[in-house]
């Protein structure tokens, strides 16, 4: 059987400023098995697009924004604009500025980081066809609609792989769809990635994209893509084999090239109550972190990167160890758990020689009975001593906190004030978030439910909560008492706007690579 050729999309919107992972993996995998694969990064193309098209102003900064454009693209390709957290923000407010004005005269929220509608709803189902069906009113048509043409000129698809990670993809993912169906009819459609694991994973789901989708894949696609492309079986999984090679890296919006990698699949701790990797009891697999850090060393090589992007749940310690004894020659970050690990100076300080530049960290809680309940297996007194260790060793610390969470009330909150507050000089970034409880974890059986969203594909459902401690109590409590605080106001006005942290790094990637 000749091998059959597929082309691979990453729809938007995903932020700008790295490659996308997941097809530059599923890539790398078809290409090793002989599959003529072509990569398309949609989201890219189309963001760039759009802030490049012409547009009418009629106010002084969506004016100003068109004027400095080129200006604010180029400068965020450069480290020098991260030195000045004031012309990077206005930078930044600058080109969303142009996605939110172009957005407007359809009912459409476009920015760098998400997409919505106003007529359209990623959650239902029967929005999602409606989008297919109407692809030409689609805020990016013109823009992806030009790109397809020009890819099916030089060879028609024989497979088209669309790679939905997240809800702001949905959209426009279906738009494309649409288009595609309706212009190459005898090709198959395949879409996986994180938000359709979900959809699978709702009890009793079946697809109501026949006739639009010829298959939905969840979890690892490679040996699907791999079976169906050349008829045979493939091997099973591996975490390496990237392939980045088709990506033009020069064109993100970041000042060094980036490398996104996951050295594992699933979450090696998985007892997070509430968490997905727990409800769709995602399998964790690795390898051997000699073999992860060869493929890592080959693609650092090929593709110049300047940071590597840890895509990981969670950093295992074993990896994080073999980075100490062996690193990568580039700065990296990724998400890490509260072990005892890092609350050891000497393998911090370990860490920030093999080119840690900053860590997530999340802590959640500042209550020690709220951290149980969600079994984070955290000790907030060790949580307080991997922070210090980390900002003795000259480690950035992005931290997440969730907030409204079944088992805390308002005096377990004010503990994470307190928590937060003691701990400031340690922590370089905030993200606060309201807790959404996942429609169908076992733990929503235990609760009063209602819809959070009306739709079919809905992945969160409103509660009654417990203790009282609702949406409506705890957001005043945030504004008018957490972020009010001035030392957390300070680590609140650090964060990167749209780019949060995947553009944190970059502050302090001069002080590493000056040591």
């Amino acid at each position: 059987m000749t091998p059959k050729s597929i082309l691979l999309i990453s729809p938007p919107i995903t932020k700008p400023c790295e490659p996308p992972a997941g097809i530059a993996k599923l890539a790398g995998a078809l290409r090793a098995h002989g599959v003529g694969c072509r990569v398309y990064d949609a989201s890219l193309d189309c963001l760039l697009g759009l802030i490049e098209q012409p547009l009418t102003a009629n106010d002084t900064w969506t004016r100003r924004a068109l004027a400095h454009r080129q200006e604010n693209l180029t400068a965020l390709q450069t480290l020098d604009l991260y030195h000045n957290r004031d012309r990077y923000k206005r930078a930044v407010m600058d080109l969303n500025r142009i996605l939110h004005m172009a957005g407007q005269p359809d009912g459409v929220a476009a920015s760098l980081a998400n997409f919505s509608s106003q007529s359209l709803s990623p959650v239902r189902s029967a929005d999602l066809i409606r989008a297919a069906e109407q692809f030409r009113s689609n805020l990016f048509y013109p823009l992806f609609s030009r790109s397809l043409a020009a890819l099916f000129s030089q060879q028609e698809p024989e497979i088209v792989g669309f790679s939905i990670n997240f809800m702001s993809q949905a959209l426009c993912a279906f738009a494309m769809i649409g288009y595609i169906r309706k212009h190459l009819s005898e090709t198959a459609i395949i879409c996986g990635g994180g938000l359709v694991n979900s959809w699978m994973n709702i009890p009793g789901f079946e697809s109501p994209f026949g006739g639009l989708i010829d298959d939905m894949i969840c979890g690892p696609g490679e040996n699907r893509l791999i079976e169906r492309c050349t008829g045979k079986s493939a091997p099973e999984p591996s975490v390496t084999g990237y392939d980045f090679s088709p990506f033009d890296p020069d064109r993100y919006l970041a000042p060094v090239r980036v490398l996104p990698y996951s050295t594992s699949r699933g979450c090696y701790w998985k007892k997070c109550a509430f968490c997905p990797e727990t409800a769709e009891n995602s399998v964790y697999l690795t390898e051997a972190p000699a073999v992860i850090g060869s493929d890592l060393g080959r693609l650092t090589d090929r593709t110049g990167a300047g940071l590597i992007h840890f895509l990981d749940n969670a950093l295992s310690p074993k990896f994080m160890a073999h980075l100490i004894d062996h690193p990568p020659g580039v700065a990296w970050y990724g998400f890490a758990r509260i072990t005892r690990h890092l609350t050891d100076p000497k393998f911090v300080k370990g860490l920030r020689t093999s080119g840690c530049v900053m860590l997530k960290l999340g802590v959640e809680s500042g209550d020690q009975a709220v951290l149980d309940a969600l079994s984070k297996g955290i000790d907030i007194a060790m949580a307080s001593r991997a922070l210090s260790a980390l900002h003795r060793a000259g480690i950035a610390t992005y931290v997440y906190l969730l907030f409204g969470t079944p088992a805390e009330d308002e005096a377990a909150a004010r503990r994470t004030l307190a928590f937060t507050r003691d701990h400031a000089e340690c922590i370089d970034f905030l993200n606060l978030a309201i807790f959404n409880l996942p429609a169908h974890g076992s733990e929503a059986d235990t609760l009063e439910t209602a819809d959070f969203y009306a739709g079919d594909l809905s992945l969160y459902r409103e509660f009654v909560h417990p203790k009282g401690w609702d949406r409506s109590r705890v957001r005043p409590f945030l504004s008018k008492a957490f972020k009010k605080q001035p030392a957390i106001q300070a680590i609140l006005n650090n964060d990167p706007p749209f780019f949060t942290s995947n553009h944190a790094p970059f502050f302090h990637l001069q002080t590493l690579m000056n040591m």
